[in-house]
Formats: C-alpha cells, structure tokens, sequence
C-alpha cells in the first residue's frame, strides 16, 4: 500500500531574538504547528544578515519563508535589521512579523513604516503566547505549508 502525498511542506521561519529563555519558550511552542516547521533562531540583527545574505557559517541557509523579528537586541536591533532585510530584493515579499515586548506606539509606527508585515507584542502568559502562535500559524505559516497540495 502507498502512502498518501504529504500536503504540506515544510515552512522555513527564521526567529531573531536574543532573550534565549523566549527563543526556547517559542520554539517549543511552534512545536504543536499542525504542519512540518523547520525554526531556526539567531540571537541579533547582524546573525540575521549573515543568515539572510548566506554568509560565513550560514552559507547553506534555506531562504525563510516568514522571519519573526525581536526590536530589542544588541549590536544591531530589530529596526535596523528590518530596513536592510527590506532594502535585498530577493526578501523584499517576504513576511517580516516584528515579535517584541514594545508596546510603544513609536516602535508600531516606525516598525510599519520600514514595512514590517504585522506587529505582535509578545504575551507574557503561556496560554496567550499559544493563542499567538496559533494566530502566526494561521494566517502567516499556512498559505506556505500548502504550496505543496497546490500544486505551487
């Protein structure tokens, strides 16, 4: 007997997040996706740019399907990142969700304004960070998953 055609592929999300307790928290998370996810996390906005421009030790990286971008990180933070994501044209489509603790109305303002695709303050509970990951999953990861049963 056959098996039957895998419908999803697997969705390659890039997390940018230099708190490891939250990457780890959100990794574990995404591991309830109902479809394959291959996460991969970096801790700053300059790993994010090697990763992204396939350099030094990321020069095999898989092009993400969606980055989720933390604002607040050393070296170089979340919106300088995300105006050098926005300026390479090969990532100029892809969605860019800035996932932070700002509720600062001038970090959502400058965050759309350098055309981030959505912003998403980060829960401080378990249960709502599952509902946010759900809401992710939902409408950011799923049109990618089913690429494959598209026949795209």
């Amino acid at each position: 007997m056959t098996q039957p055609p895998n419908l999803y592929r697997k969705v390659r999300v890039l997390l940018v997040e230099d708190d490891l307790a939250d990457a780890s928290l959100t990794s574990e998370v995404f591991k309830e996706t109902r479809f394959p996810l291959e996460l991969t996390r970096v801790s700053d906005g300059d790993e994010a740019m090697a990763f992204l421009r396939k350099q030094g030790e990321f020069a095999d990286a898989a092009r993400p399907d969606v980055i989720l971008l933390d604002l607040n990180m050393p070296r170089k933070d979340g919106h300088v990142t995300l105006e050098e994501i926005r300026r390479i044209p090969e990532l100029a489509q892809t969605p860019v969700l800035i996932f932070t603790c700002s509720k600062n109305e001038k970090d959502i303002r400058r965050a759309y304004e350098e055309k981030a695709n959505f912003y998403l303050v980060k829960p401080s509970d378990l249960d709502h960070l599952f509902e946010t990951i759900r809401y992710v999953e939902d409408v950011w990861l799923s049109p990618f998953a089913f690429e494959s049963a598209l026949g795209a």
